[in-house]
């Protein structure tokens, strides 16, 4: 059990090297980060920030060439597949293209009852399985009545991602990390996803790690910003203090860089005139 205030995960000196010899490149560069329990963080940056690296290695996708992962205080060994199955249920991510997250061969309703079993209900009875299903969908305006039938590709790409969510309701994980999941669908509905994220964290308690290189999206959800830039945390802290009160030059360029942010945000304390 996680005290208050303590770091549910946390990145100690987190590197990753890809390539040998002289085509070696430092996607990940001696990193710290640490996420606290039912809090929203952002991880931002560009393309080619590191950024996406960074959170494979969270999610323990891929192994860090330096550096400690620590989930709920304690040091993570992932160096058998049974323990990565086992941190798998406390860590779930989406991720930015809805169209390759699923088996295309499988009907929404077998994905869905992946989840159950994951958690532990294959042996529940057919109609409470039907029951956790349905109030899935329900929870991200889908009817599971509508969908049993259908298959992932006849879906929107919002509702993929709204499925997604539900599919993450039914797993329950501690820790979601949502890499870029609006950045391929409509304005509306990135609203409705990013809406729905926020009251999975509400109803759920669980802590979101946003991967994004919208800083105006990562002011709009987060209770903490890590700024990343060239496989380097150049600024962190509160969303207030990052966005409101930036101390890093690259930082005031991405301020700089929202269309009418200033109209937007009451950023009238912000100095701008070193950038």
């Amino acid at each position: 059990m996680v005290e208050e205030n303590q770091a549910i995960l946390k990145g100690v000196g987190l590197t990753k090297v890809f390539g040998l010899g002289h085509r070696k490149t430092i996607a990940v560069d001696h990193v710290d980060v640490e996420f606290r329990e039912g809090e929203v963080s952002s991880i931002v940056g560009e393309s080619g920030s590191g950024k996406t690296t960074l959170a494979k290695m969270l999610l323990g996708l891929i192994n860090p060439t330096e550096g400690e992962i620590y989930f709920q205080g304690k040091r993570l060994d992932l160096r058998t597949y049974k323990k990565k199955k086992e941190y798998w249920t406390n860590i779930q991510a989406i991720f930015q293209d809805p169209y390759s997250s699923y088996n295309i061969f499988n009907k929404i309703d077998t994905l869905l009852l992946d989840c159950i079993r994951m958690r532990g209900g294959h042996r529940l009875p057919h109609a409470r399985k039907v029951e956790m299903m349905t109030e899935a969908c329900s929870f991200v305006n889908l009817k599971y009545e509508e969908l049993t039938n259908k298959y992932p590709f006849e879906l929107s790409g919002g509702q993929m991602q709204r499925l997604m969510i539900a599919r993450i309701f039914l797993l329950k994980p501690k820790i979601l990390v949502a890499d870029e999941p609006t950045s391929m669908i409509d304005a509306c509905s990135r609203a409705t996803i990013l809406d729905m994220l926020m009251k999975l964290r509400d109803e759920v308690g669980m802590t979101i790690i946003f991967i994004t290189h919208d800083i105006g999206l990562a002011y709009y959800v987060s209770d903490s910003v890590y700024i990343m830039a060239h496989g380097k945390i150049v600024e962190s802290g509160s969303a207030d203090d990052v966005i409101l009160h930036p101390k890093a030059e690259y930082t005031r360029r991405l301020i700089n860089d929202v269309p009418k942010i200033h109209e937007a945000w009451d950023l009238s304390t912000v100095d701008y005139s070193e950038i």
